[in-house]
Formats: structure tokens, sequence, C-alpha cells
């Protein structure tokens, strides 16, 4: 029952508060880890170098033949085959795990 004043008991400060902590939640789960993965991709795309293997986000494996100055790069498919492509095509994932599938690293023996 209401009280004489005609307000809810409680005070009413849950309701702001759980909405606040849902929006620091979104931040820390979604917002950040998405932030720090794009950042990830742009260094990575911005150090690829000629002579790196590497997959697109298509799926093409390709070596880079050539890094041209105006931010695409020329990959060779196979003998004497070529396509120009974007830096942002390369894709960061798909290129790591196929290094480290082709050079696993040694285990440590003791």
């Amino acid at each position: 029952m209401l009280d004489a004043a005609g307000a809810a008991p409680g005070g009413g400060l849950g309701f702001p508060l759980m909405m606040l902590a849902m929006v620091i939640v979104m931040y820390f789960f979604m917002i950040r880890p998405q932030a720090k993965k794009a950042k990830e991709q742009k260094k990575f795309t911005e150090s690829i170098a000629a002579g790196e293997q590497i997959i697109t986000t298509a799926g093409i494996h390709a070596k880079i033949a050539k890094v041209n100055d105006d931010g695409t790069l020329k990959l060779e498919i196979s003998n004497n085959n070529f396509i120009t492509i974007e830096r942002s095509a390369v894709s960061m994932d798909m290129t790591m795990s196929y290094r480290k599938k082709m050079n696993p690293t040694p285990v440590a023996t003791k």
C-alpha cells in the first residue's frame, strides 16, 4: 500500500543503477574487445610485407609479391598469376592460424 505522500516505498534508485550496470557490462564484454581486435587487425595489415604467405577474407591463399603505395597488395596466387587486393582484405585470424599450422612451436623438454 502507498504511504501518505503517495510515493512507492524503496526510493526507486534501483532501476537507474541496474541500467548503468548493464551499460558497463556491455562495454567490457562487447565494445572494448571489439575495439581491441580492430586495433590488432589494423596493426597486422600495416605490418605485412612482400614475400609473406597470407590468406584473404575470401579464403585465397597467396604470397605477397609487392606492397603498393596506394594501400593495395599485389598477390601471386600461382606461378605468374597475380591479383591486386586491398590491404584490409587480408584476414589476420586465418593467416595467423595458417602460420601456426605450418610452423608449430617446438615443445620444450626438461
